[in-house]
């Protein structure tokens, strides 16, 4: 062989590896990728702050080593911080498939779920994480969340009440316990939780609602009423309150008091479709069905979920023998809630009227295979849920 020819050689190899890297450049894959990558390149890159090379030279390590768990779970901890939730997911998911046991697989999976708002889908994950480790408050609490996120109310009221018990101080945790508890029908867990936050913040607006909610479920009107009119003290402009103690008011059969809250509610928010189909209500009980009927179709201009709207149309339909509207009303009223009897009974009723037993029958029928829900203690709440309170905020 030439000196000559021994030349060429490196020269070749350098230009082989010269050719591959700035073909690497022109693709957009970091330098440190190639060749033989290691961990330490990767961790060095995360703390940089260079997540997408350090992505690549952790897929480039799973690449090499297909049964390497940890590198997969550094992968999805990368794509996590990158918010690429879904790409998490199935990096984790691997990594749990090669070794179930490796720390904090299951909470890092459960948290990659959670923060796409597939909580349940985060239920597995933190459920075991908190197997593993009864004492993680954080996995405790996140199962908790993600219960509720499911609507799964009952459940994360019981696992709430443990993480609660732990971290006594956390006043948002009390307030998703208070809510869980409330939505499904815990009262006295809801009037404890809103108690808890009460000592720490007695001027809470949210608090005072909550608690308002807890006494109303309990049957203590008077006491939730006297809630509501504290929170309305301390935030006079605060939607939804005037509504909800127009609500209790309303219950109490205070017709003039709830009239009066309702307006107010819809002096602050004249499209407050609950405000106006219960000031609807209010004219029917009082006879007045020229002010009634326009306010019910208002309210459902609005909304078209208002039960009822639909009943008490269907009550006026039928005092004023338009008995086709009446049938098509009630069974709106029907279709919203199946399992309420008292759609069922009005239209039993208004069929045998009209002379149809067939249908007439079919509607008792249900009736006696129907047992009425009990609503008493949750109306309140589940008309309150969704319009939070804003009044506690920085």
């Amino acid at each position: 062989m030439t000196d000559n020819q021994m030349m060429k050689k490196p020269f070749r190899r350098w230009r082989r590896a010269s050719s591959v890297l700035l073909l690497a450049i022109c693709l957009g894959v970091p330098a440190a990728t190639m060749g033989q990558t290691t961990a330490d390149d990767a961790l060095a890159l995360e703390q940089q702050g260079r997540l997408d090379e350090a992505a690549a030279v952790w897929r480039a390590i799973t690449k090499d080593n297909p049964n390497d768990a940890g590198a997969y779970a550094s992968l999805g901890v990368v794509l996590s911080r990158q918010q690429k939730y879904p790409e998490a997911v199935a990096a984790y998911q691997r990594a749990l498939s090669l070794d179930p046991k490796l720390p904090n697989i299951q909470l890092n999976l459960g948290l990659a779920e959670f923060k796409q708002g597939n909580f349940q889908a985060a239920i597995a994950p933190f459920q075991a994480a908190a197997e593993g480790d009864p004492q993680s408050l954080q996995a405790r609490m996140l199962l908790g969340l993600s219960y509720y996120g499911a609507r799964k109310f009952v459940e994360a009221a019981d696992t709430l009440s443990i993480a609660a018990k732990a971290d006594p101080q956390n006043i948002e945790l009390a307030r998703t316990l208070a809510q869980s508890c409330l939505m499904a029908q815990k009262f006295p867990c809801a009037l404890a939780a809103t108690q808890q936050i009460l000592e720490q913040s007695p001027d809470s607006v949210a608090a005072h609602v909550l608690n308002g909610e807890a006494l109303d479920g309990l049957g203590r009107t008077q006491e939730a009423i006297a809630e509501f009119q504290r929170a309305l003290k301390l935030a006079p402009r605060e939607p939804m309150l005037n509504f909800g103690l127009g609500y209790l008011y309303w219950r109490d059969h205070k017709l003039d008091e709830a009239t009066a809250s309702f307006r107010a509610e819809l002096a602050m928010d004249p499209r407050n479709a609950q405000a106006i189909v219960y000031l609807g209500d209010i004219a029917m009980k009082r006879g007045d069905y020229a002010a009634a009927i326009p306010l019910f179709e208002q309210a459902l201009q609005l909304r078209n979920d208002l039960r009822i709207a639909y009943l008490d149309l269907g009550n006026i339909y039928i005092e004023q023998k338009r008995y086709p509207e009446a049938v098509e009303a009630l069974r709106k009223a029907e279709k919203l809630d199946p399992d309420q009897s008292d759609a069922h009974y009005r239209l039993a009723r208004l069929y045998r009227d009209m002379g149809k037993q067939a249908e007439s029958q079919k509607e008792f029928e249900a009736v006696r295979k129907l047992q009425k829900k009990k609503q008493e203690g949750t109306d309140l709440a589940m008309k309150m849920a969704g319009a939070a309170t804003t009044a506690d905020k920085p």
